[in-house]
């Protein structure tokens, strides 16, 4: 008697408890179908169910990261680039994700790579390169929208490469550098023209005092005195005017 009750307990054990046995981990949560209908969700850890006639099925909580292949492209102003870009989703009711949509990363995938040539398309090829956050938000929006009905929540749209064709680099190059130069004979002609301005005031001033530019001329020839076996050759107005700088400083002392 003993012997039949141990192998009745046997026999539950290895054909009913063991093949029930289901293990969740921390970042899922289990989906029980009972003859193919959703009877309840499982959460982490170790739980039981009905062997033969259910069957569970994990889904993953943590936040899944969707490379989208390079997308060939048309702009506004009729430029052929290739963008490429990554997703963050998650899902956030486990059931949808299940019942309204076969392969939630399929049908991500698919949608993203849809949505990203639709609103790059609208933009010319200086706001793609300039407006990237822009994009980004207006992308991950629409694909939220989409994704809502499957109960996930995409928190994230980056663009990740934007590669365009040779030609066009060359044309950029060259007009990085024509800029280049615009700056630089514009930030030039400013300096000339400030240089002139100076000039100006200065023979305003020398045309005030005359003796102004004398002085001027003493303090050059000071300066090249200063090296060795230097040569100093007076003008002859110079010299006809020495008693005119002694009488300016004459009356600059009064």
């Amino acid at each position: 008697m003993e012997f039949g009750i141990f192998t009745l307990l046997l026999l539950v054990l290895v054909f009913v408890v063991l093949p029930g046995l289901r293990v969740v981990q921390q970042y899922e949560k289990g989906v029980v179908f009972v003859l193919g209908k959703i009877t309840g969700i499982k959460e982490p850890g170790l739980c039981w169910v009905i062997p033969y006639i259910s069957w569970m099925r994990k889904v993953d909580l943590r936040t899944i990261t969707l490379p989208i292949p390079p997308q060939k492209i048309i702009t506004k102003d009729n430029v052929s680039v290739d963008v490429s870009a990554v997703a963050y989703y998650q899902v956030v009711d486990v059931v949808k994700s299940i019942v309204a949509i076969e392969n939630v990363m399929s049908a991500i995938n698919q949608i993203a790579q849809t949505t990203i040539r639709n609103i790059v398309g609208k933009f010319q090829l200086d706001e793609i390169l300039s407006e990237r956050t822009t994009i980004n938000q207006e992308i991950r929006a629409v694909l939220d929208q989409h994704t809502e009905p499957w109960g996930v929540v995409v928190s994230l749209v980056e663009i990740k490469d934007i590669e365009l064709p040779e030609n066009m680099q060359r044309a950029m190059a060259k007009q990085a550098e024509a800029e280049r130069e615009k700056r630089a004979k514009i930030i030039a002609a400013e300096g000339e023209f400030l240089s002139v301005q100076k000039l100006a005031d200065a023979a305003d001033v020398i045309n005030t005092h005359p003796i102004a530019l004398q002085l001027r001329n003493l303090q050059t020839m000071a300066e090249i005195s200063v090296e060795k076996n230097s040569t100093i050759i007076f003008p002859a107005q110079f010299m006809s005017t020495v008693q005119d700088i002694k009488n300016f400083v004459d009356l600059e002392k009064k």
